[in-house]
């Protein structure tokens, strides 16, 4: 978030503190702080960009439900950064159960397009996006095949950029367990992924 000279800006434990009394800027200035990370973190758990948008969207609608309910506990991290992204770790089944119900009822009432003619051509931005989901999608494929936990940790501390103390703090685990999944998880990953494969794990 960029900031003006002279600008005081809250740290992440004092908007927490202001958004357990309820406080919509400090919903706002988190938004702002984090949705970004938030948005990149669930990209690479759905493969799908706009569903990505709904996770972010849905992280943030759960986060203020919370706090209009008097339930958010007091942050004990320096950022809140790894705590949105466990929230939308959850987000994310919900946002994929829903695409498939969707495509399982497009595909009962045999929705098509039978307009007729060529379709329109995609642009740059979109094609790109497409191709971004496609090789998403491969390197989601290889990571479902090791255990949730390892995944976990490889989308926290690999992707999402978080510490080692954050990454245990917020799953409830030694910072040693995190090692060792991060450890284990490379080891299978390397004899899983090819040398040109593995770019979006590192």
């Amino acid at each position: 978030m960029e900031v003006s000279p002279g600008q005081m800006v809250d740290d992440d434990r004092t908007l927490w503190a202001r958004l357990q009394d309820a406080d919509e800027q400090a919903l706002t200035d988190l938004f702002h702080r984090h949705s970004d990370a938030v948005y990149n973190f669930a990209f690479r758990r759905t493969s799908s960009w706009s569903s990505a948008e709904d996770v972010v969207q849905a992280t943030f609608t759960a986060l203020w439900r919370r706090a209009r309910d008097g339930r958010i506990d007091q942050l004990t991290l320096d950022s809140a950064r790894p705590l949105l992204l466990v929230m939308a770790g959850h987000e994310c089944g919900n946002v994929l159960r829903s695409s498939r119900r969707q495509a399982a009822l497009a595909d009962k009432l045999e929705l098509t397009d039978d307009r007729g003619g060529t379709a329109p051509d995609h642009s740059t931005v979109a094609a790109a996006k497409v191709d971004d989901e496609r090789a998403m999608s491969d390197i989601r494929r290889v990571l479902d095949r090791i255990p949730a936990k390892q995944r976990e940790a490889v989308e926290l501390v690999v992707w999402a950029d978080c510490t080692i103390a954050e990454a245990a703090r917020v799953l409830g685990v030694p910072e040693g367990t995190v090692k060792s999944r991060l450890s284990r998880a490379r080891t299978r990953l390397a004899g899983l992924l090819d040398l040109g494969s593995t770019e979006g794990l590192r």
